[in-house]
């Protein structure tokens, strides 16, 4: 078991006072057999009523109300966590899903469905091309190697590039282009996984790594693909590997835009700047 400290910090400040209204703060990191949050501190100023909920993904939602005016909205996370997936490649996939292609079990189907269709209904022959380099029909290969060689396929195929603007481009803008963010990647390898078959979510979390170009202080984002017999199990096209023990998923969706760390609006004059700092720190 490994511990970790997760300090999350977001600034907002306003041209003039503002009427906040509630904000939607997904920040606590999922809990299950293989994550604990030992600690959890959420301080918000102005001052904040706090109401938590699961929303329809089972995620930990904080809805922070304001009842004053302000030029400034500051929350700060700080979360305690025991890491227990010292193991992230000690699964079995079923037998019957063990090579590609193969077909999801009846029971499975019917609550998988909606993470098997590709977002973009009208397919662009980029992401068409793009799938058809990753795997020929007829080819044998076994479906951990498919996702890997895709995840890898990704990172090898795009150029890492911060992006501050909202939402996450389409799959054909990420190919066109050739850059795009964590989230930009995640997306387009949810698109091409679903072009195969795989039922594919949206994951926005916390990454454990040194300062680079890709892990500057921020929130992560990867995507999670539902192998039979092992479950939702994590790739992160950014870096080009499986998700590991440094990955601390916070939320998980079936589009990307449904799970952003903090959402809100306010009633005011126009414009704002956003400042955000990440902190992820091994603990003994």
């Amino acid at each position: 078991m490994q511990r970790y400290k997760i300090l999350h910090r977001t600034y907002y400040n306003f041209s003039s006072e503002v009427q906040l209204e509630p904000h939607f703060l997904r920040l606590r990191p999922r809990e299950g057999h293989e994550l604990h949050v030992e600690s959890s501190s959420l301080k918000i100023t102005p001052t904040a009523s706090l109401r938590w909920h699961r929303d329809v993904e089972d995620n930990s939602v904080a809805i922070a109300s304001f009842n004053t005016l302000t030029r400034q909205l500051v929350i700060e996370s700080e979360i305690i966590i025991q890491q227990y997936n010292q193991a992230p490649l000690d699964f079995l996939v079923a037998e019957y899903a063990m090579n590609y292609p193969f077909g999801y079990q009846p029971e499975d189907t019917a609550v998988l469905s909606p993470y098997m269709n590709v977002v973009g209904h009208n397919v662009d022959d980029q992401l068409t091309n793009f799938v058809n380099r990753i795997w020929q029909p007829g080819e044998p290969v076994q479906t951990y190697a498919l996702l890997e060689r895709l995840c890898v396929g990704i990172k090898k195929k795009l150029t890492y590039q911060l992006r501050e603007e909202p939402g996450v481009q389409s799959a054909a803008e990420t190919l066109s282009q050739g850059t795009g963010s964590c989230r930009d990647s995640a997306f387009l390898f949810m698109e091409a996984a679903r072009m195969l078959g795989f039922a594919t979510r949206f994951v926005s979390g916390y990454l454990h790594a040194p300062p680079s170009a890709i892990n500057f202080g921020a929130t992560h984002a990867w995507a999670e693909v539902f192998l039979p017999g092992a479950g939702w199990k994590g790739f992160d096209p950014t870096i080009g590997k499986v998700v590991g023990t440094d990955h601390f998923a916070v939320a998980m969706a079936r589009l990307p835009e449904s799970v952003p760390p903090v959402a809100g609006s306010f009633i005011g004059p126009p414009g704002a700047n956003l400042d955000v700092g990440v902190w992820v720190t091994p603990l003994k």
